[in-house]
């Protein structure tokens, strides 16, 4: 928090985090003196951490199944908030990484819909060791395609040639605050 404080006073105000129990142990205290900050939970989220997630949580960009998203309406409802949410592709059909497959991607957009959940965009991250080039502009015509207006693609190595592909959030922790610990 030492590092982020002085963004904070800044005037900054969008912040992402990976981990529900982290963003909660962070963010908390501050989110309830400053409530224009914006939280993005940029990493996977599990069902049973979706009631803390919507508490503190402006944004969820890695809805990749039908369980989540229904887990998150209920307590959206419960707790009378929305949350923007990105639905994560796996772009680069990787095993070791989450997101829905292509193919599936419509009908969980169509049943997130349904459930009156705010899908603003499409998230994903590139394979590794690979040009992202041909992934983000395929994400890029998967947004266009639903009608989807914000991307949530592109990270400290890889965040210019996702604004090249219309990226609109990027997630540019390690450039900023250097590698984790």
């Amino acid at each position: 928090m030492e590092k982020i404080l002085p963004l904070i006073d800044y005037g900054h105000l969008d912040y992402g985090e990976n981990k529900v129990q982290e963003a909660l142990d962070k963010w908390s205290d501050i989110k309830s003196k400053k409530p224009d900050i914006k939280l993005h939970l940029v990493g996977k989220l599990q069902s049973n951490k979706v009631k803390f997630a919507v508490k503190i949580f402006d944004f969820i960009h890695s809805v990749d199944t039908k369980k989540l998203a229904k887990k998150i309406a209920d307590e959206e409802s419960k707790l009378k908030k929305k949350i923007k949410i990105f639905i994560q592709v796996n772009i680069g059909y990787e095993d070791q990484k989450s997101g829905v497959n292509k193919e599936e991607l419509e009908d969980l957009f169509l049943y997130c819909k349904s459930l009156n959940l705010d899908v603003i965009g499409l998230m994903c991250l590139p394979p590794a060791n690979h040009d992202p080039d041909p992934f983000f502009r395929e994400l890029n015509e998967l947004n266009k395609k639903l009608n989807l207006t914000e991307l949530s693609m592109g990270m400290s190595s890889d965040y210019v040639k996702a604004i090249e592909h219309s990226s609109t959030y990027l997630r540019i922790g390690s450039e900023i605050f250097g590698q984790r610990s």
